[in-house]
């Protein structure tokens, strides 16, 4: 299985991402869309929401009810993040399970997976293609 995503840039620095039957635009500069920073940490808090509440689950933690976090990502002299910090807000006390919980969200998000360094895109450049 595999997920397969288009984007598209007819100039500048903005680009249309087709993803199924979805558009969404990203904006390197931020002037008309998020930037790609922004949507990388959007990306990862959203996918961070349901590990949650299943981590919740697993650990018997009960129903978390409303999640917000709050994510900040800092950056290093380069522009490029150098950290990623979320302060997650849950609606319902989880007692003293909170630790378990998000130790098991860390281990279902698929996007905290794929941040790792080695899981870097492979590149084929194919020129004069239109």
């Amino acid at each position: 299985m595999s997920k397969e995503v288009r984007t598209i840039s007819e100039e500048g620095f903005s680009a249309t991402n087709e993803i199924r039957d979805f558009e969404t635009t990203i904006d390197a500069t931020g002037e008309s869309a998020p930037d790609t920073l922004e949507t990388l940490l959007a990306t990862y808090a959203a996918c961070f929401v349901p590990a949650l509440r299943v981590g919740a689950e697993q650990r018997q933690a009960g129903d978390l009810g409303k999640v917000e976090i709050t994510t900040t990502g800092d950056l290093n002299d380069d522009d490029k993040l150098a950290a990623i910090t979320f302060d997650v807000k849950v609606e319902n006390d989880v007692g003293d399970k909170g630790d378990a919980v998000v130790e098991r969200a860390e281990q279902l998000c698929k996007v905290h997976d794929a941040l790792k360094s080695d899981l870097h895109a492979t590149v084929e450049l194919e020129d004069d293609a239109f």
